[in-house]
């Protein structure tokens, strides 16, 4: 068997963990007013969806007479 040490350290007394900061701090400024949001004009968006597709439409028909006068001949 192993022999005991004769060594011995003193215990060490543990205190209470020390308390958390109690430093005062300023308070949390109030957030700014925020801008109201406007939406476009629900007319703005229906003329443009009606212009871009017609537009789109007028192209495609130009490219369809095109191919179709080019490649009669």
């Amino acid at each position: 068997m192993i022999k005991r040490s004769t060594i011995r350290r003193q215990s060490v007394d543990l205190q209470p963990a020390p308390r958390g900061s109690r430093i005062r701090r300023d308070p949390v400024a109030a957030a700014p007013a925020r801008k109201k949001v406007q939406p476009y004009p629900s007319e703005r968006e229906v003329w443009t969806v009606v212009i871009g597709v017609i537009l789109f439409a007028l192209a495609v028909s130009i490219i369809i007479v095109a191919v179709s006068d080019y490649t009669s001949k």
